[in-house]
């Protein structure tokens, strides 16, 4: 859609397409609202709309996709980050990345998320997940809603003046600039896609399987299990296969040395694809640990097969490892 059809769009339907446009993006189709917003701000420039019902119903049908989101991360809890990450191109560093920033910044990691791509799908149903209070998501998440419909509503009014002359600068360049943007979009799905299977070849390596390790299990067999999950996961679910020891992925480099070498090394995560494990085994080859297996469907599959699981609490990441 060309910025002159999103202009004569807004100024036939107004607010109601805004509402409706924010809350579908917000629940994850990849609409994008950014530009939605800037012309509705350009158009509040010209007089065509009104700035304040514009802004409020931006924040409103945002506000809605949120809590939608928090109310199943809430409810459902690692699953959604495992659907999430079936649907992603990109889908394991996506998912670390919003967990490492609550991790650091906790709910004021909210105020920023929607200015960052992907993470504003992924951070209402974390915030949910890992049972962040309702007030507090409101409030930081609100806050955070409020900057990102006020800035780019902000910026087309700012732009008003010239939005007639984007409008026709678009309108002559026509076809060209559609296919330019289709292109340019084909090309990074490409690219994606292409990445991930060049990273899931690597990859290829003998996964073991959730009743091969059972059967190791009973049969009491010299094996070492890592939980390479985040924190963050671990406190909205904080169960584990009985015996295995948690060391996030991002810690893994820190206490490689402390990992014996002469038994067989399990790792799982939370992903349905065993992407952060993949990786962990890996980088664990890569420090010459040779024997280690992801376990495939990961912790989710473990569950589904309703294995037995300990309920602990997460320990700190490398403090039960062996000494040497």
């Amino acid at each position: 859609m060309t910025v002159n059809e999103i202009i004569q769009f807004l100024i036939q339907h107004g607010y109601a397409v805004l509402f409706v446009w924010i809350l579908v993006e917000q629940i994850g189709l990849p609409l994008p609202g950014a530009p939605l917003l800037l012309a509705a701000g350009a158009l509040a420039g010209e007089g065509l709309l009104s700035f304040p019902p514009a802004f409020g119903v931006a924040v409103l049908a945002s506000l809605i996709g949120n809590i939608l989101w928090y109310q199943v991360g809430r409810r459902r809890g690692n699953s959604v980050l495992s659907l999430l990450c079936r649907l992603s191109l990109n889908p394991d560093s996506c998912v670390q990345r919003t967990e490492n920033l609550f991790s650091q910044h906790g709910e004021r990691s909210l105020l920023l998320a929607k200015f960052i791509p992907g993470l504003t799908t992924i951070a209402p149903p974390l915030a949910g997940m890992i049972r962040m209070s309702l007030v507090r998501f409101l409030v930081f998440g609100g806050l955070g809603v409020c900057l990102w419909a006020g800035f780019f509503l902000g910026l087309g009014y700012l732009i008003s003046d010239q939005i007639e002359e984007i409008a026709l600068y678009a309108a002559r360049m026509g076809v060209f600039l559609g296919v330019l943007l289709f292109g340019s979009l084909a090309a990074y799905i490409v690219w994606k896609y292409a990445q991930r299977r060049r990273f899931m070849r690597q990859l290829r390596m003998a996964r073991i399987t959730p009743e091969e390790l059972k059967e190791k299990m009973d049969s009491g067999e010299d094996i070492m299990i890592l939980d390479v999950r985040h924190p963050l996961e671990l406190d909205a679910e904080p169960g584990i296969i009985p015996g295995a020891l948690n060391v996030p992925l991002a810690e893994l480099g820190k206490y490689h040395h402390l990992i014996p070498r002469d038994r067989e090394l399990i790792l799982y995560c939370n992903c349905p694809n065993e992407a952060s494990s993949a990786m962990a085994a890996l980088q664990l080859r890569q420090h010459g640990i040779k024997r280690v297996r992801p376990l495939e469907g990961g912790f989710p599959e473990w569950r589904r097969h309703a294995y037995p699981v300990e309920a602990r609490g997460n320990p700190k990441a490398g403090s039960t490892l062996p000494e040497k």
